[in-house]
């Protein structure tokens, strides 16, 4: 079974909740710590990525430190193709739906495409929109953000997505963002597709989390959350309860 199909299936059981490491944000013995803690809280995947990274080494020595530390499958989230990694298990294959600028729709992918043939790591095909505030990842990816309350909008971007073949969605409003995607907007997103949907950016508490999964949220990502916690394992395991249930 593919990394995948395993999602698509565990996903249908219950809302899952994924970990997402920055190697940017942390020395990659640290990310190994956290990703074994990620796992022991009940997380089903570790994400790798962010929007500041300046080097594939980065990306390397994290993914490594990761998977000497945790069994759990290691999924990148790269910025671009220079940020892809042979250690890692899979890739979220993401078109930035709404970037204003073609390479993050399309031409990384073209560039990075042979790195992901030849390396075996196996493409998850994503559509992937970013909502205000957006914060760095909005900037970075030079993003025409969707409004906060239009929800017309992000249910078309979604519709389209599963309708190009993409096997997920999702829909963030960047990592720190004061406020997270709308519980409105999730269940309108939800209720029109039938590929999971992932909700990232500004999930801080248990509270929210579940409020994300009750919405319709098939994947629950937390990332800033975890650089700060200082009780990793408590918060961490609170978050994920509060998804599941």
């Amino acid at each position: 079974m593919t990394i995948t199909e395993d999602i698509i299936r565990m996903s249908k059981k219950k809302t899952l909740h994924f970990s997402l490491l920055d190697p940017d944000k942390q020395k990659p013995g640290v990310a190994g710590s956290m990703a074994k803690t990620a796992e022991e809280s009940g997380s089903s995947a570790i994400m790798v990525g962010g929007s500041t990274l300046v080097s594939q080494e980065q990306v390397d020595e994290t993914v490594k430190a990761i998977k000497e530390n945790s069994a759990l499958p290691v999924i990148l989230f790269p910025s671009g193709a220079k940020f892809l990694s042979k250690y890692a298990d899979a890739v979220f294959f993401m078109s930035l739906l709404n970037s204003r600028n073609l390479g993050y729709v399309i031409r990384e992918h073209v560039k990075g495409a042979p790195f992901v043939k030849h390396s075996g790591i196996e493409p998850i095909s994503m559509g992937y929109v970013i909502v205000e505030p957006g914060m760095t990842a909005g900037k970075k990816g030079e993003v025409d953000l969707v409004k906060h309350d239009d929800i017309e909008t992000a249910v078309g971007y979604a519709l389209a997505a599963q309708y190009l073949g993409m096997s997920c969605f999702y829909l963030e409003a960047g990592s720190g963002a004061p406020e997270p995607v709308s519980n409105e907007m999730i269940a309108a997103v939800k209720k029109n597709i039938n590929i999971p949907l992932i909700i990232g950016g500004g999930i801080r508490d248990a509270k929210t989390a579940r409020e994300k999964a009750k919405a319709g949220a098939d994947i629950v990502v937390t990332g800033t959350k975890l650089e700060e916690e200082k009780n990793l394992k408590k918060t961490l395991a609170e978050i994920i309860k509060a998804v599941e249930e």
